[in-house]
Order: C-alpha cells, then structure tokens, then sequence
C-alpha cells in the first residue's frame, strides 16, 4: 500500500503529525513509546507489514507525541497530561469519538492515564511491553536499579544516533545492516540526543501503578518472555493490578513491535477487537480525576470580624477567583462549599497550577486559602463526585496550612516534566483513610 499521507492536528500554535489508513469498523489508535517518526517507520519493511495488516480490520490513526518525529518541537519535557492531550486533539482531528489504543512501552502509561481518566472515549486498551516503572525500589523490583540506570543512560545518550535501539530493542535484528542503518537514522532524525535524555529522566520519576485499578475499559496485556529492555513482570504486574485484564506471553526476545513473531502479536490483537472482549460499557459512572479542594483559613473568625454583609461580599470576590481560576486551568467547578470549592481536572499538573493561583490571587482580597489535590477514583453523581478519592482530597487539604498546597504521592508520581517542584512533608495519618499517606508540599 502506498505510505499514507502526513496530515496534521492543531491546538493553538501546537501541530501534531498523524497518519490514517484501513477502513475496518473499529477505530485504533497507536501511541508510540519514547519517540516516533510517522513516515519513517514505513521504511522498516518488517514494520511496514506489521502497520499494513492493522489497517485490513481497523481505521488505523498514529501520530507523533509533540517533541518527536514531525510534530513540533516544544519546550521542556512534554507531561503525562500533555501526551494525553495530544492523544484527544488527534481523535478530535480525525472524528474518532471512541476507539481502541494500542500503547506500547512508554506509551502505556498515558494510554493508562487515558483510558482510565477518559473511558467513555476508550472501547479497548491494549498494551504492548508496557513500562510502568523505569527505576524500581522494594515495592518493584523488575526495574533498573537508579546506579544501574545511570550507566546505561549515559551509554544511550553517549551512541544515540548510531542504531543503539535496535540492538536493545530487538536483539534478534541487530545483525541486520539495513535495520540498524535506518535505526540510527530514526534516531537522529526523530529525537536528539538531549531531548532523549530529558525524557528518559522524567520517565524515571513517573509511577504509573496507582492508576492501573481505575481502568474500566477491556484490557489485553501483550508481553514477550524474554523482552530485555522491559521485564515481562512489568507486564504480569498490569494484569493483575487492572480489572479484567487478560494477559498473553509472547515468545521472543525483542521489546521492538517490528522484531520477533509478529504474526503471533497480530494475532492477539486482531482476535481482541473484532472477536474477543466486547466494547466497554458506555454507562460508566466512575472514572480516574484530579481533585483539587480548597478552605479559606480562620474564615470562621474573618466573617465575626466583618460581619454578615462585607462577609457574603468577600465570599462572593473568591468565588469568581476560584470559577475564573479553574476555568483558566481546564477544569470543573464542581461547587463551592460556602468557605472552599471542590474542582476536578483531567490532569494533576494543572489542578496543582490551578490551586497555586487560587492561593495567589486570594490574597489581594485580603484571605489565605489552604488546598489539598489528590487523583483518584471518583464516582460521577450527576453534577456532583463523591467516592473515596474526594475524601482523600479533602483529608489531605485538611492537613495544609495556610497558602499552602499539599498533594498525595500519586500527583507527584503523574506529574513528571511538568516543572512543579514538591518537598516532602513526611508521612500523615488522614481521617477516615485506611494506612498512612506520603504529602508534598507543592513549592
């Protein structure tokens, strides 16, 4: 088949490359790991065949994550959130209200994040080697350890460039001139070696393992035995940890799509889609959220201070602080609580924003505000959340003092590259929350 053509998606000054082809009734979505190259990857004939046959039973959409391939180069070192986005404004492009997503290594996390936050845009989830933690500790161990990691960052960044992953990614082709040529082309052509570095550093402070047991949607986990870049526990470990999900161990050695038994990987997903697990239920009403609570400190005392009319107007001046606020950060005022407000986001970088400028503009009316975000399962209730996850929002706002913003481990955990420095305030006991809970201070 002819390579398809290269269009473009845009969110404002962004542009994301992608490409559509197959007209198959289900819609699928690949979200490539660290870097991609939309028209390069056609030049790899074993990939070529791997793409071609995807489009005989699906409409096929794959795009390049911003900073990578042909989409634009940005600043910094692109967030969880923000690769999601790029995801939403690449369905919108294309009219594709609900689809499968087919996340592969570093992909799987935000297909996670996706799936999970945005279930009734997801109909299955796929995931290929994924990688939900690039360094382990004692809770995860099928990782590399961070003295090990150091070293071979420094040998990948030092040999980007020359085909260095296809000989880690898939060993059974590193003998191949040609493969290792184009790899050594796709590496330089789409991510340089700085950029290759900053993000694997932000993918080293990503943990991804909380958000696993809040994904609703059918979930096929692919994973080659010996895959040796990521450790098929990673793969076992999603299994588990996501409800519902059935696993497949691959034969193999390569952690590369394009390397191994494709036709047996092709298999797996075909037989997923068009005659496996049915589509996910459009009826849902719980989905991953961030939420963001909000108190304004001593406002018992401010509002004997003031009285009843200069209070209600000062309530009034926060109020439409927090609404402008919130709008400005894309999220969702859910209420206002008569002395706070409870808003959720769909991501944790942008509620830990969006409460830092709460705080900020609060207090030329002459008020301080404590907050508290945390994301988690949230139960939709109309227009209203409720569930466990807001509980441990507001427990944790609780605990903050004033101007201050503490958040749960999991935001910090989902908020890597985003620029957002935290410091560690210890180990804290939530009221009415099962276990002991690790808060940071947002900085």
């Amino acid at each position: 088949m002819a390579v398809p053509k290269v269009e473009y998606a845009k969110d404002g000054d962004l542009h994301v490359a992608y490409q559509v082809w197959g007209d198959g009734p289900i819609d699928l979505v690949l979200v490539w790991g660290l870097f991609s190259h939309c028209e390069l990857f056609w030049e790899d004939p074993p990939m070529a065949r791997f793409l071609e046959a995807l489009g005989r039973f699906a409409r096929v959409i794959q795009f390049d994550k911003r900073g990578t391939g042909m989409s634009d180069a940005v600043p910094g070192v692109p967030t969880l959130e923000q690769r999601m986005d790029d995801l939403r404004i690449v369905m919108d492009a294309v009219g594709s209200e609900r689809a499968a997503i087919f996340g592969e290594s570093e992909g799987g996390p935000m297909s996670c994040l996706f799936a999970a936050t945005f279930p009734e845009r997801v109909s299955h989830l796929i995931l290929f080697g994924p990688l939900l933690r690039l360094i382990g500790d004692d809770t995860f161990q099928f990782a590399f350890s961070p003295a090990v990691f150091e070293q071979w960052l420094e040998a990948m960044v030092d040999t980007w460039g020359t085909g260095v992953m296809m000989a880690v990614a898939a060993p059974s082709r590193q003998d191949q001139a040609a493969a290792m040529e184009l790899s050594g082309r796709f590496e330089r052509i789409a991510l340089n070696r700085g950029a290759f570095r900053d993000l694997m550093l932000a993918n080293a402070r990503m943990d991804i393992r909380p958000v696993l047991p809040t994904i609703s949607v059918p979930t096929l986990v692919l994973h080659r035995v010996n895959d040796g870049l990521v450790n098929i526990e990673q793969g076992r470990y999603a299994a588990n940890q996501i409800p519902g999900a059935h696993l497949v161990e691959l034969p193999g050695v390569d952690h590369y799509v394009a390397a191994g038994d494709v036709d047996a990987l092709l298999g797996e997903v075909r037989s997923f889609l068009t005659g496996g697990a049915p589509e996910a239920d459009l009826d849902i009403d719980r989905v991953l959220s961030t939420v963001l609570f909000t108190d304004i400190v001593a406002s018992t005392e401010t509002a004997a201070r003031l009285g009843d009319r200069k209070w209600r107007a000062l309530l009034d001046d926060h109020d439409r602080v927090v609404d402008t606020e919130v709008r400005r950060s894309r999220g969702r005022l859910i209420k206002t609580t008569g002395d706070g407000a409870l808003a959720t986001f769909d991501g944790p970088a942008r509620a830990v924003r969006c409460a830092k400028s709460i705080a900020e503009s609060v207090r030329s009316l002459g008020i301080e505000i404590r907050a508290g975000v945390h994301t988690g399962e949230v139960e939709l209730r109309g227009d209203d959340v409720g569930g466990i996850g807001v509980h441990i929002g507001a427990r944790v706002a609780s605990a903050a003092q004033a101007s201050q913003v503490l958040v749960s481990r999991t935001v910090v955990d989902l908020v890597a590259g985003s620029g957002l420095d935290f410091s560690d305030v210890g180990v804290h006991e939530l009221k009415g929350v099962p276990g002991e809970w690790q808060l940071f201070a947002s900085l």
